[in-house]
């Protein structure tokens, strides 16, 4: 059984080595021993881990709480075009209102970006299983869950539940301590046994968890950092927002492929993100 660090911990920002292919497999073994710190340093990534239980199961009713008003925001994800059943059934699976402050709950299973503090926000549930259905057409058609996946921004924790569901193990890095906790505190109810959240930098990446099946990005740069494509397996995908050449500030959605020949990057349709930012705060 992998040993986990706990919380806080030293991790270096090394690249992982002589690991084995993550895609569909489990975490390999580790035998480093985590050491605890007063204080982590800037680049450092802290796993919390949000211990185990089943995944969620809808509750009856007709208010926030009820299935049926999630099941009306996964017919609008259909008609604007989301078809992979595994994506729409973990959209309708996590309650979103769950992560969102109380005066927005009426507007959390509409297709709107939501603010959830520190700058931030919580993505548009068209955006969020767009870029999951991108996740896993790497996949090539099979039917199992991705291996294990790196998400970069945790916010406020809903896209990590939902990918969850979608992914063997999911490793979630926050740089904002304010966000970390709330997305703790958030995820804690769900004790989802493959989430493990970090803080840290998440321009580093998380290099002990690597090679990952996929890495996702909920902020975007001027280009994707190497640790990125370094820690992504061959046959991996990455899904990330990227600055485009247009106005200030614009966006696409960018698609990268590491193949044994190398990467190979698709542009997709506008988005618009926060900066991907470094360091912690």
């Amino acid at each position: 059984m992998k040993q986990r660090p706990t919380f806080p911990a030293r991790l270096d920002t090394t690249l992982a080595m002589n690991r084995p292919n993550a895609v569909g497999k489990p975490a390999p073994t580790t035998h480093a021993t985590p050491t605890k710190l007063p204080n982590a340093p800037a680049t450092a990534a802290a796993p919390s881990r949000i211990k185990a239980a089943q995944q969620p199961t809808p509750q009856p009713g007709h208010g926030m709480d009820s299935s049926a008003v999630r099941h009306r925001m996964v017919h609008k994800l259909a008609a604007q075009g989301i078809s992979d059943a595994q994506v729409l059934g973990a959209m309708g699976a996590i309650e979103r209102h769950r992560f969102v402050d109380s005066a927005l709950v009426n507007q959390a299973y509409e297709d709107t970006s939501l603010p959830i503090g520190l700058g931030q926000t919580i993505s548009k549930p068209g955006v969020v299983s767009r870029m999951l259905e991108l996740l896993l057409q790497a996949q090539l058609g099979n039917p199992a869950k991705l291996g294990r996946v790196l998400e970069i921004g945790t916010g406020c924790g809903y896209q990590a539940a939902v990918l969850s569901l979608l992914a063997t193990e999911v490793y979630s890095i926050e740089r904002l301590r304010g966000l970390h906790d709330k997305a703790r505190d958030n995820l804690r109810p769900l004790r989802l046994a493959n989430l493990h959240l970090l803080f840290g930098d998440g321009m580093v990446g998380y290099a002990k968890g690597a090679p990952y099946a996929g890495i996702i990005a909920a902020a975007g740069g001027e280009a994707v950092p190497q640790a990125w494509v370094d820690q992504l397996a061959v046959g991996g995908r990455l899904v990330a927002p990227v600055v485009t050449a247009g106005a200030p500030g614009s966006q696409a959605l960018l698609v990268l492929d590491k193949t044994a020949q190398g990467v190979r990057q698709t542009i997709l349709e506008a988005v618009h993100f926060v900066p991907l930012k470094s360091g912690v705060a």
